[in-house]
């Protein structure tokens, strides 16, 4: 592990290399070790060590010029300080450069397992074994990946910013396939520590909404359906949701925070009252940094409260042309749940569909939000508040802000991973209307 000395000896000594007004370094420290598996046997183990270290100049009249290195001997950090004050000098003026930030009080964030960052491949190895043994006996097949992170983070420059911190991450992946691949069933499993992550119970999970999707399929007719969306769906929409709280977007009539002819949103009821989203650097469930893109301390930050549209996010130039504070990023998300279980939400529902997770979102319309998708590895008809038939897979148009107001019940919240809008803690919901927009073939 990079240790807090080390890395501001390596900032110290490349900022000493610096001829010009501003320098910003960062610093992207990782071991990690992984397993991956597939067709039922380990192809992969590895261990690995990466660093990177970002380097940004500024000149006097606000250009600016990046390099990133990642051998830490004094030849490159130098000339990585050159190429980057190269660039800078043949750059344009940025006419939104805010001056460099001073040094800052970032929080303190408990979320380094030490178990977890020394962990290899013997105690990674039972969780693939269980997996692979629960394919095997259901005839089955099995491929997935397995991997746990050790990261330090740091940062520094001119002005005399200074920043370090550690933690830790891993997660738990699998698929399984029936032998002609006509069905498919997937579960994942992620946290800070690698104690939570449970082998056995993925691959039951896994292994269970693969044989219920063999056999023939359901093919309803694409339209509007009541939906039971489990957490990995829930976390792509809230990632996607959370993007979209700009101030400046909002205030130029950008966003679905915008109102038509000028104004926005903030303030207004727009969603049931049981919503809130919150960003939350301090859950220990989350693989946090006491800083953002921004340099600014995290902090909490309610950006949905009971229904209420309750803050925006305000960079540092948008900040300052409004005459506000800035705020944190829009990271580290949690959508607030109830107290319900999934087999609540199905019990609840006459007629819908159980929806595992998506692939391949894209935005469609920013000023709606609306996005498209596929839905994958497990769709169930839901009839009189019971699973029955396995169901064909969808492409689906919809908007985050239009599921979350249609939305009926919550879960409570767990960690999870979404295919394309990172990691939150989030709810399986239940939403009405869901737009499914055609039938798709894929598996």
């Amino acid at each position: 592990m990079l240790s807090q000395q080390e890395a501001k000896n390596l900032i110290d000594k490349t900022i000493s290399y610096s001829k010009l007004p501003g320098c910003q370094v960062d610093i992207y420290w990782t071991e990690d070790a992984f397993i991956r598996f597939a067709n039922n046997g380990i192809t992969t183990s590895g261990y690995r060590v990466t660093q990177n270290i970002s380097i940004s100049s500024a000149t006097e009249d606000k250009r600016h010029g990046n390099a990133v290195v990642n051998e830490l001997t004094d030849e490159a950090l130098e000339r990585g300080v050159e190429q980057a004050e190269m660039l800078a000098r043949i750059s344009k003026t940025d006419p939104e450069d805010m001056p460099a930030l001073g040094p800052q009080k970032y929080p303190v964030l408990s979320n380094f397992d030490s178990f977890t960052g020394s962990a290899r491949g013997d105690v990674m190895i039972p969780h693939v074994k269980a997996i692979l043994e629960n394919a095997r006996a259901k005839q089955l097949t099995a491929a997935g990946f397995i991997q746990r992170s050790a990261n330090a983070v740091a940062v520094g420059n001119k002005a005399g910013l200074c920043g370090y911190h550690t933690f830790t991450d891993s997660s738990l992946t699998n698929t399984m396939r029936t032998s002609g691949g006509a069905s498919s069933g997937w579960a994942s499993q992620t946290s800070v520590s690698l104690k939570d992550v449970n082998g056995e119970e993925v691959g039951r999970i896994s292994a269970e909404k693969c044989a219920r999707g063999a056999g023939s399929r359901k093919k309803l007719d694409p339209g509007k359906y009541t939906v039971i969306l489990e957490p990995a769906a829930v976390s792509d929409l809230v990632g996607y949701l959370g993007g979209s709280f700009g101030a400046r977007d909002a205030e130029q009539g950008q966003s679905f925070l915008s109102k038509q002819g000028g104004g926005t949103h903030l303030g207004e009821k727009m969603f049931p009252e049981f919503i809130t989203l919150r960003s939350d650097p301090f859950d220990t469930r989350l693989a946090s940094t006491p800083w953002g893109p921004s340099l600014l301390p995290n902090a909490r930050m309610a950006w949905i409260d009971k229904g209420v549209v309750k803050n925006f996010y305000y960079d540092r130039y948008w900040a300052s042309k409004a005459k506000v504070d800035p705020t944190p990023s829009p990271d580290n998300l949690v959508l607030d749940g109830q107290d319900y279980t999934l087999d609540d939400l199905i019990k609840s529902t006459d007629k819908g569909l159980l929806i595992t997770r998506f692939w391949y979102i894209r935005t469609l319309q920013p000023q709606t939000l609306q996005v498209t998708g596929l839905t994958r590895d497990g769709v169930f008809l839901v009839e009189n508040g019971k699973v029955t038939d396995p169901v064909t897979n969808y492409r689906w148009n919809e908007s985050p802000v239009r599921v979350l107001q249609n939305t009926q019940k919550l879960t409570r919240p767990v960690r999870a991973q979404g295919a394309e809008a990172g990691s939150s803690i989030v709810p399986a919901i239940v939403a009405t209307d869901f737009n499914l927009a055609s039938v798709s073939d894929a598996v």
